[in-house]
């Protein structure tokens, strides 16, 4: 992310593209960004800013707005939470915002917590009690498909954990990221309903040029996020060895194998793995026969 202090005119060309200011999934998003090349430049009133190396424009908003600001074309695209997205979808009755992407990071589970000394039966334990929580929707709709009725859902924008210590709520829903401060204050999860991840959504009437250059956005997204869980692999090894290689590293294509120059024996070998390389593996290479093996990043990777 990089300062600007003025913001540039808006532009009815460019893609228009909503993105969560500041928090764990905007910080998440912009490495994203700029991992694909793309670097959003603003100051730290603006809630505009301009990508230039494509034709996009940064809406920099509250996530809960995201979803309808896409759906009503006010926005072309946004990067949101899918327990954001979905509130919105069971709350909505026109169109929608269509998902993309699935965009792997912040991920996170939404649970209904009840306080550490009840002994939970399931959720039947629900009917005739008090639920608090900023997503209704997502619980209305899982205590349906559950088949229990008669739950009150109280609605909070935050605090949530405080609510049955209150009295306020016998039980709440919420997002869980590592389950501490629902220990803090004394509850436990009983039932996760819901697991999130960043999406990349979009208008479902964009025009055909705008459309083409989400899909190339999305294209971007996939190479980096594929870069991030690969490894660019070299080594010199025997030839006859190349088998057993290819078990120990099976890679997303076949390996490039190089004949070394005065050795009719040994060749180099490189492969693309899509997944991380421990050193267990390396020492098994090297008990192959492997030599001057190498593990790269890789900072972009097209399909």
């Amino acid at each position: 992310m990089m300062m600007d202090d003025t913001s540039p005119p808006i532009d009815e060309t460019r893609i228009r593209l909503a993105v969560q200011k500041k928090g764990r999934l905007a910080d998440s998003t912009f490495e994203l960004l700029a991992q694909c090349g793309l670097k959003v430049r603003f100051g730290k009133s603006q809630l505009f800013a301009r990508i230039r190396e494509l034709p996009i424009d940064v809406l920099l908003v509250r996530d809960d707005d995201i979803p309808e600001l896409v759906a009503s074309g006010a926005a072309d695209a946004g990067i949101v939470g899918a327990n954001v997205y979905s509130e919105d979808q069971l709350d909505r009755a026109d169109r929608s915002a269509a998902v993309i992407k699935e965009l792997g990071f912040s991920r996170c589970r939404l649970c209904i917590a009840v306080e550490t000394g009840v002994a939970y039966p399931g959720p039947s334990y629900f009917r005739g009690k008090r639920i608090a929580t900023s997503y209704p929707h997502l619980t209305a709709d899982w205590l349906r498909k559950k088949g229990v009725e008669d739950v009150e859902i109280v609605m909070m924008h935050g605090a949530h954990e405080i609510a049955p210590r209150l009295g306020h709520a016998h039980a709440i829903c919420d997002i869980v990221q590592t389950g501490t401060t629902l220990d803090q204050n004394g509850l436990k999860v009983a039932e996760t309903i819901f697991s999130s991840q960043a999406l990349l959504i979009a208008r479902p009437d964009a025009p055909q040029e705008k459309s083409a250059l989400i899909d190339d956005l999305a294209a971007r997204m996939a190479a980096a996020m594929a870069s991030r869980d690969a490894k660019y692999v070299m080594m010199n090894a025997p030839r006859s060895a190349i088998a057993d290689i290819r078990k120990v590293l099976p890679g997303k294509d076949a390996p490039t194998i190089l004949a070394l120059a005065g050795s009719e024996e040994m060749v180099a070998i490189h492969v693309v793995c899509k997944e991380e390389v421990l050193w267990d593996q390396l020492e098994e290479l090297k008990g192959l026969g492997a030599s001057a093996i190498l593990v790269l990043d890789i900072d972009k990777m097209l399909s």
